[in-house]
């Protein structure tokens, strides 16, 4: 019986130990933290070429004043495109008829004024 035991151990140690290993490095990968650094890296560089020099904003954040188009970013809907840009979500609608807001695209341009 002991040598049947030991003959597993090896085995379901290993298993074990790659099981931790991929739950810790997905949970990495999701993380608010990690997701939040990239996204807003890639977002900022993205936004150097279309931003005017004399508007200043935060990195992340989109301009509030005389801004006439949205460029969708991950995790975006209308109610978070209204609540960032002051828009209400019935003119960003009736502005874009032809997209729904469970269906937005990364870098799609939607017109908010």
């Amino acid at each position: 019986m002991p040598g049947e035991l030991r003959r597993y151990a090896a085995p379901a140690g290993f298993l074990l130990a790659v099981t931790i290993a991929v739950v810790l490095i997905h949970s990495a990968l999701q993380s608010p933290g990690a997701k939040h650094a990239t996204t807003t890296a890639t977002h900022a560089a993205k936004r150097v070429a279309t931003t005017p020099s004399t508007t200043k904003k935060k990195p992340g954040t989109h301009a509030k004043t005389a801004q006439r188009f949205w460029t969708v970013r991950a995790g975006d809907t209308f109610a978070v495109i209204s609540s960032t840009s002051g828009v209400p979500v019935a003119t960003i609608e009736r502005l874009n008829p032809n997209v729904k807001s469970t269906s937005l695209f990364i870098g799609q341009k939607l017109r908010i004024k």
